[in-house]
């Protein structure tokens, strides 16, 4: 997978600019996601992802494949949203659930019968919306992206045992909230 980013982002750094359509078409809604999980707002996290997008093609030259491109990009977008968050001084209101639609693309039906997988999602998600933000990022990051600790720390730049303690605590509060769910 990784190896198909890395032939694309040869033919960008060859002046190939057609090719950086096929690296956004991939992770677009993976840095949306991010963003609009940061900072609550639909349209402040569509311009956060264009600026993501537009830098890490200024700075393509720059990635040294030490990690994975959407690893780096994702580091990206982490950034871009707190910076965006320290400029707006927003406070931590949960998120919406429409905010999360990217990970669950199930239709969810109210005629359905109780506890299907599709309203155990919404649930899930509603309880992942309640978590503060950095808690709702990392599980998102860990549990929806299958990003590993490593990963997760090059992006937010946390530390791994701080990563641990997040989910755990972000596992307990999960667990509190969805324990009807488990029964």
């Amino acid at each position: 997978m990784e190896q198909q980013d890395y032939k694309y982002i040869d033919q960008v750094l060859k002046g190939d600019h057609r090719a950086y359509a096929y690296l956004v078409d991939k992770y677009k809604y993976m840095v949306y996601t991010i963003a609009v999980k940061m900072v609550e707002n639909e349209a402040e996290a569509e311009d956060i992802a264009q600026e993501v997008f537009i830098k890490a093609y200024r700075q393509l030259y720059r990635f040294e494949r030490r990690s994975k491109f959407s690893t780096w990009l994702y580091t990206i977008a982490y950034r871009a949203a707190a910076s965006k968050l320290k400029e707006n001084s927003l406070d931590t209101a949960p998120l919406t659930d429409e905010l999360s639609d990217t990970y669950w693309s199930e239709e969810i039906s109210t005629e359905a019968p109780p506890m299907e997988a599709s309203e155990q999602q919404r649930f899930v998600r509603e309880a992942i919306n309640q978590l503060p933000k950095l808690e709702a990022v990392v599980v998102t990051l860990y549990y929806l992206d299958e990003r590993s600790v490593k990963e997760i720390q090059e992006i937010t730049g946390l530390t791994a045992e701080n990563i641990k303690i997040r989910l755990f605590r972000a596992r307990k509060k999960l667990e509190h909230s969805l324990r009807f769910l488990l029964e």
